[in-house]
């Protein structure tokens, strides 16, 4: 039936993004990093947010060689640090714009481990790290001129504040 063929325009791709901010978490491997990689080849400001610093400078290097864009910036976060999150959403509002934030971080610890805090790491990167940091960033997102939130990671968390 043609109500399930899907329909691709390949011009639509050609989208210039600069003047447009964009952060990614897991931004150093993976989806994460294809997806910073295009934003940065399209002129967006990406803000890469990973765990390593050394991956994360790495991951950098690369896409500002490839993309000839230096406005990618890494911020070290630990997506399992609730504190962490809080304090870098806050931080990150009073001196950056947002137009978009890209959440993919995410963890398969196989044994069960907690966080300093205590919670269950899968659930603490994977859940409640990513509703923490979407959370903190509606406020400067609703400022935004056509902001989105974009899930990557596979795991649904339900944001009650829709829509922007």
């Amino acid at each position: 039936s043609d109500i399930y063929r899907c329909t691709f325009v390949a011009s639509d791709m050609d989208v210039n993004l600069n003047g447009r901010s964009f952060l990614i978490t897991g931004a150093n491997s993976g989806l994460g990093k294809a997806t910073a990689q295009e934003i940065a080849s399209r002129g967006g400001t990406v803000h890469m947010v990973c765990r390593n610093k050394g991956r994360a400078e790495a991951a950098q290097k690369e896409i500002m060689e490839l993309s000839k864009n230096q406005n990618v910036h890494i911020h070290i976060v630990d997506m399992s640090s609730a504190r962490q999150v809080w304090e870098f959403a806050q931080s990150f509002s009073q001196r950056n714009d947002l137009h978009v934030l890209i959440n993919n971080a995410g963890c398969m610890v196989n044994q069960r481990e907690l966080t300093e805090e205590g919670v269950e790491k899968n659930f603490a990167t994977n859940t409640l790290g990513t509703y923490i940091l979407t959370t903190a960033f509606l406020p400067a997102l609703k400022k935004a001129k056509d902001p989105r939130v974009v899930k990557l990671n596979g795991l649904w968390v339900p944001i009650t504040h829709w829509p922007l």
